[in-house]
This record gives C-alpha cells, structure tokens and sequence, in this order.
C-alpha cells in the first residue's frame, strides 16, 4: 500500500491522560474494502459506495459505565411515546447504531458520549488510492491478487502500531465482520505492529494482548466506536462537519493516509490540528477505469 512506509515512521500517537493498567479498545470500521467486479471493473462511483475505508478505535476508560448509561438511554427510549411505532426502533433498543437510529436518538448518544472518558482514533484509506495501488500492483507483479483483507490487516498495522507496549493488559474487542472468525489472523497484525515497534525504539514489554471478536449488541463500545465513525464518514463524503465536531473533543487522532498535499506520509488531525470541510480534500485524483 502506498505511503505506508512514511506513515509508520510517523506513528499513531496515544492521549496523553494516565490509562489504566488493562486498557479496553473498542475497534470497527466503515466503508468497504471491495473494489472490483469479478470481471476486473471498478465499483467505486457507484450509487451509495464509500469512497473511503476508515478504520477506528474508541479507547473507553470505564466500558461498565458506558454500557449502564446506553441501557438507560435504550430503556427510557422504548417507553418514550414519542417514538412509539417508529419501525427503526426495534433495532435502536437492541444496539445502537447511528446510520439506523432517528436523529432525536443520536443527540442523545452523542450526550452520552460526551460526558464519558473516551479517546477515538482512526486511520483513512481513499479507495481511489488503493485501486491505483492495486493496478500498480498488478502490472509489475502478475500472480499478485488483491483481496479486501489485505487493506484492513494494514490499517489494523497502522492504527496499533504505538499502542500495545505500556500497559499490563489489552483488551481489544473488534465488530465481528460476517461469518469467518479472523481474530487470529488479527492477532497477528497487531504484533507485527508492536514488534516492529519495539525493536525500532530498542524497549521490551510484557503486555497481555486479548482479542476479541464480538457483535455490537454485546458491547457499549462498540456502538460507540459505530456513531465517531458514522460522524467522520458524513464528513468525508458528504461534507458535513457538524456531526464530527460535536465529538471532537473526544477525538486523539485521525491520519488520512492518502492526503499527501503537504506531507508524503499523509495528513495527521489532532486538537491542535483540527479537521473540518475546510481541510478535507474531497476533489482528489480518481483512478482510470
């Protein structure tokens, strides 16, 4: 993949507060990683695709509290008569989700949010960028053949990269994705992430990793992770901003790889770097069909 190199020199950096000993993150994404037709034609363009792939991380400092405070929220949701034969409820009550729930409900999530210890981070792939990678790919290696697992093992890589050495333990809860279980095969990127990471800076640790796969309904944070994830995508393809910074306060870091207009290894968003309409680059280069 293009620029990786570059980006994980540059690394994914923590938030600054002090995290408890067994750190919990909470991991999903958004978009997808098919690019092509069995035939070899191009998707992307076409209607309700996701020009980009977003991976991202919630790390929740209190998981128990988040989970009480959603229940109560569901809970005093279903008894609500103003949302009485709303057909969306019926998922709404088992987990939230943001592309599902009205708009009256994600304001109350998004206050839920808020009054929580929570950090999100996340990494963006364009998928024009990708596609281009891929055909590169193609020509100078003719056996090569792309596969979407390959794109979300590598932004597995760089969002993990400085974020597995310090603490005692782990527990890393991904949204299942269909039937297959990878939690091995995720396993596995998170320590090439930490192992490469540990022998550039010369350190050694000792940390307990857990990997989870689990659905959203078994866990607050994962539908947490859902609604930062929903508010960046509306961002980047719609242009609406005011969903991603009513939680910005709450975001550590977003790298949009592929928006190498001032650095080769991407641009990095932090709260003193803020991302807005004004910063995303939405007129960038298409691949040829």
């Amino acid at each position: 993949m293009p620029h990786v190199r570059d980006a994980q020199a540059q690394g994914m950096t923590e938030p600054s507060q002090n995290p408890p000993r067994t750190r919990h993150y909470f991991v999903d994404e958004s978009g997808d990683g098919v690019l092509f037709s069995r035939r070899g034609r191009l998707l992307l363009g076409q209607p309700n695709s996701l020009r980009f792939f977003m991976l991202g991380l919630l790390d929740v400092a209190d998981p128990e509290a988040l989970k009480h405070d959603f229940d109560n929220l569901r809970s005093a949701i279903a008894t609500d008569p103003y949302f009485k034969g709303v057909p969306s409820l019926n998922k709404t009550v088992r987990a939230f989700h943001a592309k599902d729930d009205l708009p009256e409900i994600r304001r109350e999530v998004f206050r839920v949010l808020l009054s929580h210890e929570v950090n999100f981070s996340a990494v963006v792939k364009d998928l024009y960028a990708v596609a281009d990678y891929v055909r590169s790919r193609n020509m100078s290696t003719p056996g090569y053949r792309y596969h979407p697992d390959e794109l979300y093992d590598l932004t597995v890589r760089l969002l993990f990269k400085q974020r597995l050495h310090k603490e005692r333990t782990y527990r890393v809860f991904f949204s299942r994705r269909g039937k297959a279980n990878r939690t091995q095969t995720l396993r596995a990127a998170m320590e090439t992430a930490r192992n490469r990471f540990c022998e550039a800076k010369g350190i050694v640790t000792t940390s307990v990793l857990e990997v989870h796969a689990a659905r959203p309904d078994e866990h607050a944070g994962l539908q947490a992770v859902d609604y930062f994830l929903w508010a960046l995508q509306r961002l980047y393809n719609t242009g609406e901003e005011r969903f991603i910074l009513a939680l910005w306060e709450k975001v550590s870091l977003v790298v949009d790889i592929d928006d190498t207009r001032r650095n080769s290894c991407g641009e990095y968003y932090t709260q003193r770097n803020p991302l807005g309409s004004h910063a995303v680059r939405t007129e960038r280069k298409k691949a040829t069909d």
